[in-house]
């Protein structure tokens, strides 16, 4: 089901944005996308650690409707108290900042997610792994922003609507899960509450959020302040690519969060350690063609999603690609295994390093560089990331990542390269180009490692083949 919500996250940008970038040009979707992020770190002030922090809190009591009901009731109460700060400082910074000023409107309109992402209460349905209905909500919400996106936008100063619908879509649905969490705890108010207990893991988990979106989210506004409105644009267009990728990837780390809390919670070490090696598989299987294909194709990728307007975009977006496996990996190491073992602060000392060395060479790279600078720091910083991670964990997953066929993985993407390059020669236009040497690419390396008979390969096409001839056999 996480893997539908991440093929939805996928669909839905992949449909509109290719038609609002194309409406609204660089200067529109980097207003957006610079207002965004300033946002975000209100949004992230608000959250503290809990997105992370109470899927594992949650995920220990779900089988004790009582203790369940009081955490979750406990988290919700400082987020509520924090979104209240979060807000008053954002209104004093578009009061104070005239770059800001400018668009009050949008930021007031951005700011919503601030509250919806606290009720929304998103730790709690993933703790107890509603990933049925998460998807379905999601889904619905999509498909309304995907048409009123049609529907509302169809000028540059149109960006603000822009805006909305993205936050609609994104976040809106949080009022449902509000509407419908009694069914998993009690509403009513309790006698005593704890909030003490949670405080010092919540920090910690808010410092490694705070670290890690000042490298995901600083080169934007780093660009946004030194550079232009256009030179946003063309980064936020490479990064929007490489966005919807990582979710693919990650998808199935995000789904392992509870599962993995759940086993350590229990002593269950040997199906921790199962699920831990099944993960870093299938990341390195994905994140690795995905990587390739999208440097060798970037152009067409980026004038397909936005134009030809965006083709600054193209050398960010390959340069940013490698990050879609050091992301996949350091999502297992850091979120299946460092944060369900009570090593957080391992993954939060990690991400410090990473913010440092991004800050630093954005400071260096984006005044010559513009967005590539940018996307050079971001890579930079992911890799440092990933090294600190790996290096804590060598003892413990090093047998894991020695079992990992290399050199079978890069036969198969160096068979895929030469069964699609060829199609760049046809001169079909981006859509056509990326379509035929999807297909020709993707095949010829999944048929490869089926030949070879790659293990989670082998696992996943049994596992297909299986329910298609069960279905056949209960007709």
């Amino acid at each position: 089901m996480n893997m539908i919500l991440t093929m939805s996250s996928f669909i839905f940008p992949l449909i509109t944005f290719p038609y609002v970038s194309r409406i609204l040009l660089p200067e529109g979707t980097g207003i957006v996308s610079f207002a965004t992020s300033f946002v975000s770190y209100f949004s992230l002030f608000a959250q503290l650690g809990i997105p992370t922090y109470g899927i594992r809190a949650c995920a220990k009591v779900r089988d004790d409707r009582k203790e369940l009901t009081k955490t979750a009731q406990e988290l919700l109460a400082i987020n509520l108290v924090m979104s209240a700060i979060s807000y008053a400082l954002l209104f004093l910074a578009i009061a104070f900042i005239p770059r800001l000023q400018q668009e009050k409107t949008l930021y007031i309109i951005l700011s919503s997610t601030i509250i919806l992402s606290s009720i929304g209460m998103e730790w709690l349905y993933k703790a107890l792994e509603q990933y049925t209905y998460i998807t379905v909500r999601s889904v619905i919400f999509k498909f309304i922003a995907l048409i009123a996106m049609f529907l509302l936008i169809h000028k540059k100063s149109d960006y603000v609507i822009y805006g909305a619908i993205s936050i609609f879509a994104s976040s809106a649905s949080n009022i449902f899960n509000f509407i419908n969490v009694y069914k998993y705890i009690d509403l009513r108010r309790l006698e005593k509450y704890d909030f003490r207990h949670h405080l010092k893991p919540i920090a910690v988990f808010f410092a490694m959020s705070c670290a890690a979106t000042i490298y995901t989210n600083l080169d934007t506004v780093m660009l946004g302040f030194m550079k232009t409105d256009a030179d946003v644009g063309y980064y936020n267009a490479a990064i929007k690519i490489k966005s919807i990728l990582v979710s693919v990837v990650t998808s199935l780390g995000v789904v392992l969060l509870p599962r993995a809390s759940y086993y350590v919670e229990n002593g269950n070490f040997n199906e921790f350690k199962r699920i831990t090696k099944k993960a870093l598989s299938f990341v390195f299987l994905l994140a690795s063609p995905l990587m390739i294909f999208f440097i060798f194709f970037a152009k067409e990728g980026i004038f397909f999603l936005s134009g030809s307007a965006y083709k600054e975009s193209i050398v960010p977006m390959q340069t940013i690609m490698p990050t879609l496996l050091f992301i996949g990996i350091t999502n297992i190491l850091g979120i299946q295994m460092l944060v369900p073992l009570g090593r957080e602060r391992v993954v939060l000392w990690s991400e410090i390093a990473g913010a440092i060395t991004d800050v630093i060479i954005n400071l260096l790279l984006i005044p010559q560089f513009a967005s590539t600078g940018a996307a050079i720091g971001t890579l930079v910083a992911e890799f440092i990331v990933l090294m600190v991670q790996f290096v804590t964990l060598k003892e413990d997953v090093g047998k894991t990542f020695s079992q990992i066929h290399y050199g079978r993985i890069a036969i198969a993407l160096f068979l895929g390269m030469l069964a699609s390059l060829w199609v760049k020669l046809l001169g079909l236009g981006p859509f056509l180009t990326l379509v035929i040497s999807a297909l020709l690419f993707f095949t010829t390396y999944g048929l490869y490692l089926l030949i070879r008979e790659e293990e989670l390969v082998m696992e996943i096409w049994n596992g297909v083949i299986g329910r298609a001839f069960s279905k056949k056999k209960l007709r």
